[in-house]
């Protein structure tokens, strides 16, 4: 069963733009939540990431970080298998 994918973002984020066409390229389905203006969903994602840049993606409920962990992942050959529902998911601690 395909993991669930959900990204918080805002609008006019180049990082987001870059998470969301990789995902697309992967053909992932994923869901997005727009948190421009939503101060209390950014608050939320500070306590639960400890960080407060977008965009935040989440696989099956545990949090990866923004665009450049989900390149991580993809470059080490780990995303697939969590997309997949197979893979852990471990948060690193770089931007973006």
């Amino acid at each position: 069963m395909p993991a669930q994918v959900k990204m918080y973002t805002r609008r006019w984020c180049g990082y987001c733009t870059a998470a969301q066409r990789l995902l697309q390229e992967k053909n992932v389905a994923y869901e997005e939540i727009d948190c421009t203006g939503d101060h209390a969903t950014r608050r939320w994602l500070l306590e639960v990431t400890g960080r407060s840049t977008v965009p935040q993606i989440f696989i099956d409920g545990k949090p990866i970080g923004g665009y450049d962990d989900l390149r991580a992942l993809e470059r080490r050959g780990e995303l697939d298998g969590m997309l997949d529902g197979h893979g852990a998911a471990t948060g690193s601690s770089s931007s973006g």
